[in-house]
């Protein structure tokens, strides 16, 4: 997973392999894995959330993110959750297309969330749907 994230993100930072163990071993967070994509959720109190998304850079517009996505929202109906949210970058534009596809909309947006490795800083927006 480490290895997948790191070349898909630099903006926010990958995460490392003891982060993936330690989400994984959260009995609030559970993992939807393609071959070459994955989605790490949590759902807590009848909210859920999209932790990340990742898709091989070389596999996108295949179809994993929409299948991960709408196994997202399934899975968070199994948990009995109401309501999902997640935070993407103002300048993910193919994320964000992905995520209003599967019935999210825009509700805030947090100023200056994401500092890239050159120093610049990106909103992230906030999105959120109900189940």
């Amino acid at each position: 997973m480490a290895a997948l994230h790191a070349a898909c993100f630099s903006t926010p930072r990958p995460w490392v392999a003891a982060e993936f163990a330690a989400l994984l071993a959260d009995p609030l967070c559970f993992a939807l894995i393609e071959s070459q994509g994955f989605l790490i959720g949590r759902a807590v109190a009848g909210e859920v959330e999209v932790l990340t998304l990742a898709v091989d850079p070389t596999a996108r517009r295949l179809g994993i993110g929409s299948r991960l996505v709408f196994g997202f929202l399934a899975e968070a109906r199994k948990r009995d959750a109401t309501s999902a949210f997640l935070e993407v970058s103002a300048q993910n534009q193919a994320a964000i297309a992905l995520y209003l596809k599967a019935g999210f909309s825009e509700v805030g947006r947090r100023k200056a969330y994401y500092n890239q490795p050159q120093g610049a800083a990106i909103d992230a927006l906030i999105l959120t749907r109900a189940l």
